[in-house]
């Protein structure tokens, strides 16, 4: 459990995907507008990096490695099936969505979909297999990356709400402000590093 949540804070503060390696941009900065849709989507990319990220570990030690189903070394096919499970609960997500919240779905509108091409997802999954995690740090992983990047979104979606009525220049109004506040939340999400993550491990 140490390990767990070790991995866990380290994953959504200190490599905050979104403030440490700008991953995921596009969305972040697109739905990042209203706090009521960034919450949906920041909900929706927890959701897809939580489930795909143990899938991804399973079938990457299951059928791609040596050790695997084939006994042959398939690791050339990691992107394509990757994204096959990525987009299939994209997919979920884009259907649960539509049914319970019609109005969230149309706000969302084509950034939901393109959860499925969002580099934090794919990253998320390509960092697991890099760092050798095991299941369960990969279900870490993947559910704290995913609440660092709701954070991050939902973050940056108030305090845009709050500068929409300040005097901003216009040259940087919207995207401008935008990265300028991105840039501001990553230098204080840099402080972070000094966190020691083994503390969070407990003792050995």
């Amino acid at each position: 459990m140490g390990e767990f949540m070790n991995i866990f804070i380290k994953s959504a503060f200190i490599e905050n995907m979104v403030l440490a390696y700008f991953l995921g941009m596009c969305s972040y900065l697109a739905v990042s507008k209203s706090v009521n849709t960034a919450f949906g989507l920041g909900l929706a990319v927890i959701f897809v990096l939580g489930v795909t990220m143990p899938i991804n570990w399973l079938i990457n030690e299951y059928l791609l490695s040596e050790n695997g189903l084939f006994g042959q070394d398939l690791t050339f096919l990691r992107f394509i099936l990757f994204i096959a499970v990525i987009a299939s609960m994209v997919q979920l997500v884009e259907m649960v969505v539509e049914k319970v919240s019609p109005a969230l779905y149309s706000a969302l509108g084509i950034f939901l979909p393109l959860i499925t091409v969002n580099c934090a997802i794919l990253g998320g999954s390509l960092f697991m297999v890099s760092r050798e995690y095991n299941l369960s740090n990969s279900i870490a992983f993947g559910l704290g990356g995913g609440f660092g990047w709701f954070l991050a979104i939902i973050a940056i979606a108030a305090i845009r709400e709050k500068i929409r009525y300040s005097d901003v220049p216009p040259a940087l109004r919207g995207l401008g402000m935008a990265f300028i506040l991105t840039g501001l939340m990553g230098i204080a999400f840099m402080s972070l590093m000094g966190i020691d993550p083994a503390v969070f491990a407990g003792p050995k």
